[in-house]
């Protein structure tokens, strides 16, 4: 994975020296390999003999996890249109299978299953509809597996292969996780394919998803950490959109996708549903309507056009949830409140709006300059009119600055009055704390509790315990929209 942010293209060789950030370029990669894989009642039934040793079984749909918490939807994934695979550079084309570089790693299956101790429950991380994660270890530098806690440590994805939707989106993964670095991209590190087993292999992000942290731990994330999260995010999605080789659309932008290493660096995960952006005089990509609940723009969800505006919505969408600790969508909360992005609308077109959103358990450990422009950002981004959302590379601009701003609520008068204010349109008695007091989560002296890696509140379990909480790995299960 890259270390740098440059939005130069990369070249990589053969024997992995790297440049800079970036797709690989044909003319960095000295080649690359097929891998033919079959599909039934396709044209990618017929398997070139000659590069495929062994013809995988046959793939059926698969069902999908009960475990998922959030509403979502899925769709059928849209197989590439003619208008659509005919931009793809040369080295990305193979016509009957897979194309993989040769610095991701090859390896065997019986190498994954050592790694991770025979795939046993002790070594699982977490599961979805379309698999189970197993932590491992691995050589730094090759595919044989070592002793744990030696050498580096990983998540090999073992795709269920009895679900045809997941081997597509398995391929997917590869194609681009496996041609695209940036330091806000999760790492993919290889792959196995023999038989019918299909594996791909991860840095292993230490402290899980985002949704995690948001929604299931009792301690809160700091706001500095929440916009240095925000603002991770947002470069991984500017360079999709605007500094890799060819546009890149995420599609599934959302909470439970961005993983966290051991510093709170925001890298995007699970690029199963991503699609090559339209380029030239094209202004979007036609598609079946794939995505989540609550985060999908409304104007794909209307049309099936798909385009970088789509990803900023989105983006949107996660930024209301890092200022709120509210989820996208919640049946649980009161009527009118469900939906996070209509319920917050009103907030946003009010200059102090940001008062009735910031996530009561941060008190007023809150920047008052970085909450306004968040509101604002988070406004701009959700705007009805995709014309008129920004850029990616605008929103990084703008979060920039916004992680490192000292100016806390609780040491500011304003706040107190705002407070004030709210208690009295809430009807709380004069003189009573109101659910945003400072004290309410933190501290007598002021400050946040060390944070812990132990579970969360009852009923909620870390996203690495398996078979309570999917992996953010994972890809959660999508249900078709009718």
């Amino acid at each position: 994975m890259g270390v740098g942010s440059s939005a130069e293209r990369r070249n990589v060789s053969p024997l992995g020296e790297k440049g800079g950030g970036g797709r690989k370029g044909s003319a960095g990669v000295g080649c690359w390999i097929r891998l033919c894989v079959s599909h039934p009642s396709s044209s990618r039934a017929k398997v070139d003999a000659a590069l495929c040793g062994a013809r995988p079984s046959s793939e059926t749909r698969g069902k999908n996890d009960a475990i998922q918490n959030q509403p979502v939807r899925q769709i059928v994934p849209a197989s590439t249109s003619p208008n659509n695979a005919e931009n793809i550079s040369p080295p990305s084309i193979v016509a009957d299978g897979l194309t993989v570089a040769f610095q991701l790693r090859k390896f065997t299956f019986n190498e994954l299953r050592f790694a991770t101790r025979n795939f046993r429950p002790e070594s699982l991380l977490g599961e979805g509809g379309f698999g189970r994660v197993y932590k491992g270890w691995i050589g730094e530098n090759g595919t044989a597996p070592v002793r744990p806690g030696t050498g580096l440590i990983v998540a090999v994805k073992t795709l269920n292969h009895e679900g045809q939707q997941g081997h597509k989106e398995w391929v997917a993964e590869v194609n681009f996780l496996g041609n695209l670095q940036h330091p806000n991209l999760v790492k993919l590190i290889g792959y196995c394919i023999e038989d019918s087993q299909r594996q791909l292999v991860y840095e292993f992000m230490p402290r899980g998803s985002l949704e995690h942290h948001l929604f299931r731990k009792s301690v809160p994330l700091p706001w500095p950490i929440r916009m240095k999260i925000a603002l991770g995010a947002a470069r991984g999605l500017a360079f999709l959109h605007e500094e890799a080789e060819r546009p890149v659309i995420y599609r599934d932008f959302k909470t439970s996708n961005v993983l966290l290493d051991a510093d709170y660096n925001a890298k995007l995960s699970d690029f199963g549903l991503a699609r090559d952006g339209p380029i030239g005089d094209k202004t979007h990509v036609s598609t079946r309507v794939m995505g989540t609940y609550g985060y999908a723009a409304p104007e794909y969800v209307m049309t099936g056009h798909l385009t970088s505006k789509s990803d900023v919505y989105s983006f949107g969408v996660v930024l209301l949830e890092l200022m709120t600790g509210r989820r996208s969508m919640d049946k649980n909360r009161p009527a009118g409140e469900h939906n996070l992005v209509e319920w917050a609308r009103p907030h946003l077109k009010q200059k102090q709006g940001f008062q009735a959103l910031m996530d009561p358990k941060l008190g007023g450990n809150i920047s008052m300059k970085g909450a306004y422009k968040v509101t604002q950002l988070a406004r701009a981004c959700l705007t009805r009119d995709p014309k008129a959302r920004p850029l990616m590379s605008q929103v990084v601009e703008i979060l920039k600055p916004l992680p490192d701003l000292k100016d806390m609520a609780s040491s500011s008068g304003l706040y107190y009055t705002l407070q004030a204010e709210q208690a009295a349109r809430l009807g709380y008695p004069s003189g009573s704390r109101s659910m945003m007091s400072p004290q309410s989560s933190f501290a007598r002296n002021g400050q946040q509790p060390m944070r812990s890696l132990t579970h969360g509140p009852r009923g909620h379990a870390s996203p690495y315990r398996p078979q309570c909480h999917p992996s953010p790995y994972l890809q959660f299960p999508r249900v078709s929209a009718k």
